[in-house]
């Protein structure tokens, strides 16, 4: 296996983890947001006020993108270890 390989293997494991984590933290990141203008128009300072929302919406937007996470996750593992003998040689 050459460094190259390893190298290359390494990024698309980099890239995945990043696209898998984008839907959670684009919808994390609209949520607070959103919660940071209602709280600033409100002048209501309540620290639960801003972590609920985001754990239910990023809850949600898991559920949501869960079948798309999970076939992102197997194609990559099924490419893996197919790959597997040539990257040995």
């Amino acid at each position: 296996m050459t460094p190259e390989t390893v190298i290359s293997i390494a990024r698309q494991a980099i890239e995945l983890t990043l696209l898998m984590a984008l839907p959670m933290l684009g919808v994390s990141l609209v949520v607070g947001v959103f919660v940071s203008v209602l709280q600033a128009a409100t002048q209501i300072q309540e620290m639960t006020l801003t972590f609920v929302p985001k754990i239910l919406s990023m809850f949600l937007a898991l559920l949501l993108t869960f079948p798309w996470l999970m076939d992102k996750m197997i194609t990559y593992t099924r490419e893996l270890f197919l790959n597997l003998p040539a990257y040995i040689r």
